[in-house]
């Protein structure tokens, strides 16, 4: 008989947790190596040390809390996700796979269980990609998909560097990122979408993950007088950002109903009101399942691009700066993922995660799944964001037995 999760428990956590980079409608903002962030960290750190785990900590800050195991020669099993938080962020997103292992590694202790092979709760530095674009790019250089280089160079919009943001809040470990591996990843999250609350599902069983694209458009143009320049003579790039962005809907729509894209941000120059606008620069985001429907939606922005900026006397770059391949999970952790549920008897559904996770890049180097659960409305990123305290207890429930399936306990 597997030990029950205190819900409570991890319920307080979880508002504790909130309770760092509070904000004035209930959610979070611990931007990836702010203040806030480390004042995360430090907690789950305490709370980890608490409970006898050892800590070590990477060159990339990422965190590795590991509970010993009868065998500490066999590669630790691991859970985990991210403590850093959208500006305006919600309480769960990534906190709660973090806080899910800290209770789970409570609720052994207090019942006397020792597992063969260790295990591990993973915290790993910019999931958001909110300071430091791209997202997951700590666990990107973990599984080998950045270059520590590439990711020391990010910088946020004042300028500073990711090297350097680490060293200032004193999460720049010893280790070398990748050099500590792991036997399994299992990753617990909040759905982030609709389908689970929508369908009543408890359980969601996460087979793999679409892919995303991240590109950034820049259309180049010619600053110019609003009352002098006539239209024909015009070098308009908001003119032609706005023709790409309504074809980038059309290109999501023809390759439905898995595909997406959004353009997320926009940045105008010199932003006047009585200037034409002689630069502007777009985000886009597109997602999908299929590689090879991704690349059928890349060609055809790249052609919305250049149709855009033909039509307005402008030129364009378009450039990529994030690809995340879609992932398969492993077939044996989903199972056993399932057998849990199916034990407990809650209801679930087997589901592809349409957000990206460090689980994606894990997924490269280390047996991976994933469990959803549903959130209120599907809403997040969001400073409503909210998953019901049993449906927290019930995806840590079901992640308790699948990390004990894997590590193998040898004493109840």
């Amino acid at each position: 008989m597997k030990p029950k999760i205190n819900t409570e428990r991890l319920w307080s956590r979880m508002m504790r947790m909130a309770e760092i980079g509070a904000t004035e409608k209930g959610g979070s903002n611990r931007v990836a190596l702010t203040p806030e962030d480390k004042q995360g960290r430090d907690l789950f750190v305490q709370w980890c040390k608490e409970l006898g785990c050892k800590i070590q900590i990477d060159n990339m800050g990422n965190i590795f809390a590991i509970r010993p195991g009868q065998d500490n020669s066999l590669l630790p099993i691991s859970c985990g996700s991210h403590l850093d938080t959208q500006p305006r962020g919600g309480k769960f997103d990534g906190v709660y796979g973090v806080l899910a292992g800290v209770e789970i590694f409570e609720c052994l202790n207090e019942n006397d269980i020792q597992t063969r092979a260790p295990l591990q709760i993973c915290v790993w530095t910019n999931e958001e990609g909110a300071r430091f674009p791209p997202p997951m790019l700590s666990s990107g250089v973990y599984a080998g998909s950045y270059e520590l280089d590439y990711a020391y160079n990010r910088v946020d919009a004042d300028g500073i560097r990711l090297e350097d943001a680490l060293k200032d809040i004193g999460y720049d470990g010893p280790i070398a990122c990748g050099s500590n591996k792991m036997g399994a990843f299992l990753e617990v999250h909040i759905e982030q979408g609709p389908i689970l609350e929508a369908e009543k599902k408890v359980i969601g069983v996460v087979t793999k993950a679409q892919g995303a694209r991240w590109y950034r458009i820049h259309f180049n143009g010619q600053d110019a007088h609003t009352g002098t320049t006539p239209m024909p003579a015009r070098k308009d790039s908001l003119l032609a950002a706005s023709h790409a962005i309504v074809e980038i809907e059309k290109i999501a729509l023809r390759h439905g109903p898995d595909a997406v894209a959004t353009v997320g941000r926009i940045e105008n120059e010199p932003n006047s009101h009585n200037t034409i606008a002689g630069n502007t620069t777009i985000t886009v985001d597109m997602r999908n399942p299929s590689e090879e429907v991704l690349d059928q939606m890349q060609h055809e922005l790249h052609s919305a691009a250049q149709q855009a900026a033909s039509a307005t006397r402008c030129e364009v770059e378009v450039e990529i700066i994030s690809n995340t391949p879609a992932v398969h999970f492993d077939e044996r952790c989903l199972e056993l993922i399932e057998q849990n549920t199916q034990e407990l008897g809650l209801s679930y559904k087997k589901m592809i995660s349409g957000a990206g996770h460090d689980a994606c890049h894990l997924a490269k180097v280390t047996p991976t799944a994933m469990i959803f659960i549903p959130c209120e409305e599907g809403i997040s990123h969001n400073e409503s964001e909210y998953a019901a305290p049993e449906d927290l207890a019930n995806g840590a429930q079901v992640l308790l037995g699948a990390l004990l399936d894997l590590a193998q306990p040898v004493s109840v």
